[in-house]
């Protein structure tokens, strides 16, 4: 059997970050996730999802993220029950988040674009690290022969 979710799309509100009497942090929160058509009057609809995430990471999630913020969540979805103070039965479906990827740095909003606590600044692809301005790779143009051919020997070719 299979139970898997993986969801893109923008945090509704501020993560509510809480923790449970043995200390485990907590985070409950809304992404709002874009359908992939529009409706009659040509408008794109939203699903809006309520999300849990557990221990470290709802912790990053509060730390970091805030309303409008673009996250990645890969988990799974649960459901439960539980008896409101009224006696009736509430029944809730959540994604219970396994790993959660920030899309856009905290002050991307606000067009900071700071550097992300794992390294990474807003735009650029998760696999190309931030370098320092007195560290950046070397950036000469491999192409500036202009396609004459190259002395190389056969032994310095890998295959």
């Amino acid at each position: 059997m299979l139970n898997r979710v993986v969801l893109v799309g923008r945090l509704t509100r501020d993560p509510e970050l809480r923790y449970t009497p043995n200390g485990v942090a907590v985070a409950n929160f809304t992404i709002a996730v874009n359908r992939p058509f529009t409706n009659q009057q040509g408008k794109r609809e939203a699903d809006f999802i309520n999300c849990v995430v557990w221990r470290r990471q709802a912790e990053n999630l509060a730390n970091f993220m805030k309303k409008g913020n673009m996250i990645g969540v890969d988990g799974r979805i649960q459901t439960r029950t539980y008896e409101a103070q009224d006696g009736r039965t509430v029944y809730v479906t959540e994604v219970v988040a396994e790993s959660i990827q920030f899309l856009e740095s905290k002050s991307s909003a606000s067009g900071g674009g700071q550097p992300f606590a794992s390294g990474f600044q807003q735009g650029q692809n998760q696999n190309q690290p931030v370098f320092p301005a007195d560290e950046s790779p070397v950036s000469e143009d491999p192409f500036k022969d202009n396609g004459e051919p190259i002395d190389i020997s056969d032994d310095d070719l890998p295959f």
